[in-house]
């Protein structure tokens, strides 16, 4: 009787911590309110990130990613956050190749936005200036789509 009551408390010590702490990870939801979109055309793609590594362009290094179809305003929802610090970076992919256009001197031809709504300098948002804190339950964001050339007509014939 003594063996048993002995590995049970043992074993009662050794587990309840990882117990608590899978019951103490906290986790909310982010409500991404995307405005501005200037066309109907392709989809606008939304990538979560965690840390700066690939921010905001490498969708492969994104912990998230959600697309739908454009429109004026598109609404992306993140299930299950851990709370911690992100970034989300948004881009509308008008002819829907899966990647950002860019032209002369890598000026993207298709829009982007990222969290924060940060003022666009030279080079893309770093991801200090577009990181946000998940430490609720409930989280909006809203990103204002940003387009720095005018969208390309087609030749007539």
């Amino acid at each position: 009787m003594k063996k048993t009551t002995y590995a049970f408390l043992l074993f009662s010590l050794f587990s309840a911590p990882s117990i608590v702490r899978a019951e103490s990870v906290s986790t909310g939801r982010i409500e991404v309110l995307v405005d501005g979109v200037r066309s109907a055309d392709g989809v606008v793609g939304v990538a979560l990130f965690s840390a700066k590594r690939g921010f905001p362009d490498n969708r492969a290094m994104a912990i998230g990613g959600r697309s739908v179809p454009a429109g004026k305003r598109c609404k992306v929802i993140f299930e299950n956050v851990p709370w911690g610090a992100y970034a989300i970076s948004v881009l509308h992919d008008e002819n829907g190749n899966g990647k950002m256009d860019k032209g002369f001197l890598g000026i993207p031809k298709e829009g982007f936005g990222v969290s924060n709504n940060p003022e666009i300098k030279m080079g893309p948002p770093s991801f200090s200036e577009s990181r946000f804190e998940l430490k609720s339950t409930e989280l909006m964001l809203n990103i204002e789509m940003k387009y720095l050339r005018k969208p390309e007509t087609q030749v007539r014939q």
